[in-house]
């Protein structure tokens, strides 16, 4: 068989767009071994919807054995990956995200002679211990005061109130961009049975401090559902819960959706508790001029993405993804933001039919082939040391239950959403064969049946057996090709 270059080989089936049969000798082996065959795997899986999947010598980029590689799929969170690659070649792995405390005027007898802004950099791993380290240099420069007021910028990056219309109101991860984020803009319900009903609470709880939030209510209502509403009165967010939902007691996090506000609410207590009283917060559209008298700075950029990948936060994705495209002098509001990434990939790639409404894969409208994801991931993965970034993956045997052992190695990035399950990435085998992969599986039309619910019947049992078929062909591919 024609070993091509990495590029030449995978831009070669998407020119085709064929289904490719097994290498030479292939069948025989996989009938030697009784493998049973993708077909079979994806018909026991019994999924519905579509699946598709491509997999690939990662040196030649020869690609061994493909279902629908050109179908366009939703990717869910493996549209990370796109986003960490445009992002290192954009931004550059010494990139760090930074929130600075500008003076608009001179620190004299321990006061600031002005304004103080809280100005946002689009920092997604900023918590309150980090606020809180902000506050603690303050107070370090002999600050004890302002004359002035304190303002808080979020322009760094465009604000949107959620990142995907398609998600439940309330979950707490989608909510809203900005330039200034705290907590991936969420904030902590808690609540407990107390004598006569309930004691409930919101607070911006880091591991070193619990701060009160004042920007945020919740009440009790006297409904079976919702679980909970949202509405904003009085410059204030407003939550009520289901009372027949609650327990005993218990915490979640819930998605704040004036993240301005809710940073200089929580600033504002934790100068205080370091003897910088300050005035309420107000927001500033635009950025004054002004001395920086402390700042916080982020991770470097691949440890930033690297947890990414870990933990799937989608507020980090969208604060990476439009960081992107500012730097790039583009449009960097939702939707647009995920249009000026999709054309960057089709220039990288010498053409691409990718669409990506997001950064994150949250929502359900992006779309990319199995074919598509693996040109990039093999192209452009090795130079941006993608795989590095990525977390071990754990196979799963035929009942859904990880596996205590594995002969092959896994480095992924999974992406879940209501009937869709979707795995990219690069596997070794025991022989050290080295493979790319991306496997996509989702049935949107009964996706869009369950009308964004939480947890619709039926999904939690359709994931666990696409993710049961995912690690069956990462195991056949690892047996037949390494």
């Amino acid at each position: 068989m024609t070993i091509y270059s990495r590029r030449a080989a995978l831009a070669g089936l998407a020119a085709t767009g064929a289904a490719l049969a097994l290498p030479r000798g292939a069948h025989a082996q996989a009938q030697a071994l009784r493998l049973p065959s993708g077909e079979e795997l994806v018909a026991a899986a019994q999924l519905g919807g579509e699946v598709t999947y491509v997999v690939a010598d990662a040196k030649t980029g020869l690609v061994l054995e493909a279902r629908g590689a050109d179908r366009p799929m939703a990717p869910a969170s493996t549209a990370k990956t796109i986003t960490s690659l445009y992002a290192l070649e954009t931004l550059g792995g010494g990139y760090r995200f930074a929130t600075r405390l500008i003076a608009t005027g001179p620190i004299a007898g321990g006061k600031v002679q002005g304004d103080l802004i809280l100005a946002g950099g689009g920092d997604p791993t900023l918590d309150t211990d980090g606020l809180d380290d902000l506050a603690a240099r303050l107070a370090a420069a002999g600050v004890s005061g302002i004359t002035g007021r304190f303002r808080t910028w979020g322009g760094a990056l465009p604000y949107a109130d959620r990142i995907a219309a398609d998600q439940p109101e309330w979950v707490g991860y989608n909510p809203a961009i900005s330039g200034l984020i705290l907590n991936y803009n969420r904030v902590c319900f808690a609540w407990k049975r107390a004598q006569g009903g309930y004691a409930l609470g919101m607070d911006a709880r880091g591991a070193r401090s619990q701060p009160k939030v004042y920007t945020v209510d919740v009440a009790l209502a006297n409904r079976k559902g919702p679980l909970f509403s949202y509405a904003q009165r009085g410059g204030k967010e407003q939550w009520t819960v289901a009372a027949g939902a609650l327990g005993k007691g218990g915490t979640r996090w819930l998605p704040v959706r004036d993240p301005v506000a809710y940073a200089g609410d929580v600033f504002q207590t934790l100068a205080r508790a370091r003897g910088v009283p300050l005035p309420a917060p107000e927001p500033v559209q635009a950025l004054p001029g002004g001395t920086v008298i402390a700042e916080r700075r982020s991770d470097a950029l691949p440890g930033v993405l690297r947890d990414m990948m870990k933990y799937s936060t989608n507020l980090t994705a969208e604060a990476v993804g439009m960081t992107a495209s500012t730097a790039r002098g583009e449009a960097a509001a939702r939707g647009r933001s995920g249009a000026v990434m999709s054309a960057w990939l089709s220039a990288r790639m010498g053409g691409s039919k990718a669409r990506f409404v997001d950064h994150s894969g949250l929502g359900a409208d992006d779309r990319i082939s199995a074919l598509e994801m693996v040109r990039a991931v093999g192209v452009l993965g090795p130079k941006a040391g993608l795989r590095g970034l990525m977390k071990p993956f754990k196979l799963r045997d035929e009942k859904g239950n990880y596996r205590k052992e594995q002969a092959l190695r896994v480095d992924a990035k999974t992406g879940t959403l209501n009937f869709v399950s979707t795995l990219t990435g690069y596997v070794t085998a025991p022989d050290g064969t080295e493979l790319i992969f991306a496997i996509f599986t989702g049935d949107l039309a009964r996706r869009a049946r369950a009308k964004n619910d939480e947890e619709p019947a039926g999904s939690g049992a359709w994931v666990r057996r696409s993710k049961v078929l995912q690690s069956q062909l990462l195991e056949r591919w690892a047996t037949l090709y390494g």
